[in-house]
């Protein structure tokens, strides 16, 4: 059976002389791994056509699809949607990357969820066109919007009564938790703040300094960690760190 899907590339490694294998998160079947014959080829046909397959890159997707087979076949594919900076603008590159790697270590499960579908798309096509205020929160944003989308989501609110969020548990507690997995006041307040934000454009609105956007990006990836097996570590952190300062 031959399938229309939309599908973002997370990883792609070369396959014989011609051709790649690549880990696609698709809306219809959530993550598959296909086999892309020819596409490495010198000729005119194939020329240019590896490019679509850069992590990140947002596609339509014509589809073999057989149930339980853990490679699958690609028969067509073309742009959904095409950047503007994100494949040339180092910091909007960057934090793409940074979204890609989140979702390399965070997707264990290969069911199609639309909703988180719908967020990764919706982040990537902001990031490509937002303000460098919008650009530089999407991390934050983005990441205590997975860990929602993911079935753990931070209940709760900040307040004068509640000023500590317990990572571990997931909740806007009173009294600092006998583990060291929490963040309180300011950072906790950002975060109440954050999460109740359901446009990217009211991004736009907080400001965050250096090292409150730094203390933030570790508290919510250490967040994941919590939550997620095998989480493992993240390497474009450090990078992310230097492009946004």
């Amino acid at each position: 059976m031959v399938h229309k899907t939309k599908g973002i590339i997370l990883r792609t490694v070369k396959y014989s002389e011609t051709s790649i294998i690549t880990t696609v998160y698709t809306s219809l079947f959530g993550i598959q791994v296909y086999i892309v014959k020819g596409v490495r080829q010198s000729s005119k046909t194939s020329q240019g056509k590896a490019s679509y397959f850069q992590p990140g890159a947002i596609l339509d997707l014509e589809v073999y699809h057989v149930a339980l087979r853990q490679l699958q076949f690609i028969k067509d594919y073309q742009w959904s949607y095409l950047y503007e900076k994100v494949l040339f603008n180092v910091v909007h590159h960057a934090v793409a990357m940074y979204v890609i790697e989140l979702l390399q270590h965070g997707l264990k499960q290969p069911e199609a969820n639309p909703e988180l579908f719908y967020l990764i798309e919706t982040t990537l096509k902001a990031l490509d066109t937002g303000s460098d205020t919008l650009v530089a929160n999407i991390p934050v944003y983005f990441m205590l919007h997975l860990g929602s989308e993911l079935g753990f989501q931070i209940q709760g609110e900040y307040s004068l009564a509640t000023p500590v969020l317990d990572l571990q548990e997931g909740f806007f507690v009173e009294d600092i938790p006998l583990h060291p997995h929490y963040i309180m006041n300011e950072p906790a307040r950002f975060t109440s703040q954050i999460l109740n934000i359901n446009s990217y454009h009211a991004l736009e609105h907080i400001f965050l300094n250096r090292a409150m956007r730094r203390e933030l990006l570790q508290a919510y990836q250490q967040y994941l960690a919590l939550h997620i097996s095998d989480f493992g570590e993240i390497r474009s952190l450090p990078i992310l760190q230097e492009v946004l300062n």
